[in-house]
């Protein structure tokens, strides 16, 4: 194992030999054995660990873990405790990326003060197997399909080339102590639900389907170099100052590729930008708004225009344990066992809890958005929903989405989802109660 690193350092040059390092400990398997094992190897281990405040006890008692482990064996230690959930609601995060946002700005200061080469992250193999099938049932462009990869920036993996099984084995080679997180078993969690349910169907149909992703992940990557030069290249003969040349998009070898990568990182989704190609040869002045920017279709180009503050998409998201929202719509929100009576309400939400994926959100809709509509089986453009219903202009812009990852769960106030609805299949009903008069 100790020699697998090595050489996995040394190939993808991410470490230099002897160098002070910044190692993210949470006390898991994954990053003790980092730990460890970048000890071994003679780099100058600071390790640094995040109390997130967000398994009550549990988050306390890795934290004394940590703390009691480093001193056992002579390794500096930094720690920091954040309000994870506060900056979170501050910001409209969800709670995942609150808590990365806060670690990776924290393990730069730290590298920063402790004058590290880099920081040192416990992701290894299956994790990456992981993120590409997550990014596969998302949706997403060629680098989604490309795992986790080695070095980005100052953060690197030196676990990548190793399995989650070899650290195991390591583990207990070496009597490392290390502390069990339980929200890893809750398969609520999409990545926990792949993890713990997905993969061991696929290991059935191949036993060998982790190598076999992580090989496919390896040649995406490679092919990502070529398209990414091939895009750069394409782009900046089209693109310049928020202008896309129609004329020159049309005759490039893929127009919708190359939307897809100007527009998706300025907050497009892969619906709207579907319309934005299919309205090339449309007649002018039609527009596509984003979460920051709108794309207006002139005689001859796409004019990517910034919202104002005021337009800019917001979102609000709602946990597992949220039971009252008042902004931006008044809310009552309970997690029912089975069996539940169900009430005929538009201002009511009966569906699956076990179906959703936490935290939900909540936003306003946008042009491309679709749904299944409750007891129909084909999807649905909400433009033509509000057709069909002969909404006015001002009904729709206040019509907002009650979403599970990108799927529509319930246009609220309006019509659920059949994809969510209660079956005699169900455990647990997640209920919402709009109240009425004060949406």
């Amino acid at each position: 194992m100790l020699e697998t690193i090595r050489r996995y350092i040394e190939t993808e040059e991410l470490l230099t030999p002897g160098g002070r390092v910044i190692v993210g400990l949470s006390g898991g398997a994954d990053s003790m054995a980092l730990l460890d094992l970048l000890t071994l190897l003679g780099y100058q281990c600071v390790a640094a660990h995040c109390n997130f405040h967000l398994r009550g006890e549990e988050s306390q008692r890795d934290a004394v873990f940590v703390r009691r482990w480093c001193n056992e064996t002579d390794i500096p230690l930094q720690s920091v405790d954040f309000d994870t959930r506060q900056y979170a609601a501050e910001r409209k995060l969800s709670i995942e990326m609150a808590a990365r946002e806060l670690r990776y700005e924290w393990f730069e200061i730290i590298r920063q003060q402790q004058d590290a080469e880099a920081i040192a992250v416990a992701h290894h193999r299956d994790d990456s197997v992981e993120t590409l099938l997550l990014n596969l049932i998302r949706g997403t462009g060629i680098r989604g399909l490309s795992g986790i990869s080695p070095r980005k920036g100052r953060v690197v993996r030196p676990l990548l080339g190793v399995t989650r099984t070899q650290i195991e084995h390591y583990i207990v080679e070496r009597a490392i102590p290390t502390v069990f997180d339980s929200s890893n078993h809750d398969d609520r969690f999409l990545r926990n639900a792949l993890r713990l349910r997905v993969i061991p169907l696929l290991e059935e149909l191949n036993p060998s389907v982790r190598e076999a992703i992580h090989r496919t992940s390896q040649h995406l990557a490679e092919a990502e170099k070529v398209y990414r030069n091939a895009i750069a290249a394409l782009s900046a003969d089209l693109f310049h100052d928020g202008r896309i040349d129609i004329a020159a998009l049309k005759q490039s070898p893929s127009p919708r590729a190359l939307l897809f990568e100007i527009l998706t990182p300025l907050g497009f989704n892969p619906s709207v930008i579907g319309d934005i190609a299919e309205s090339l040869d449309a007649t002018p002045g039609k527009q596509f708004p984003g979460a920051q920017h709108r794309v207006l279709k002139d005689r001859d180009a796409l004019l990517i225009i910034p919202l104002a503050a005021e337009e800019q998409q917001v979102s609000f998201a709602i946990h597992a344990d949220t039971t009252v929202l008042e902004m931006p719509l008044p809310m009552q929100i309970l997690s029912l066992e089975m069996p539940v009576t169900i009430e005929k309400s538009k201002s009511m939400l009966y569906a699956d809890q076990e179906l959703l994926h936490f935290p939900l959100l909540l936003r306003k809709w946008q042009p491309g958005d679709w749904f299944i509509p409750f007891g129909m089986k084909g999807r649905k453009k909400l433009s033509d929903y509000f057709t069909d219903r002969k909404m006015s202009l001002y009904d729709k812009e206040e019509v907002w989405l009650l979403l599970s990852g990108d799927e529509v769960v319930w246009i609220v106030g309006e019509r659920p989802d059949d994809r969510f609805r209660v079956t005699n299949q169900t455990k647990r009903v997640l209920h919402i109660h709009l109240e009425q008069g004060k949406r």
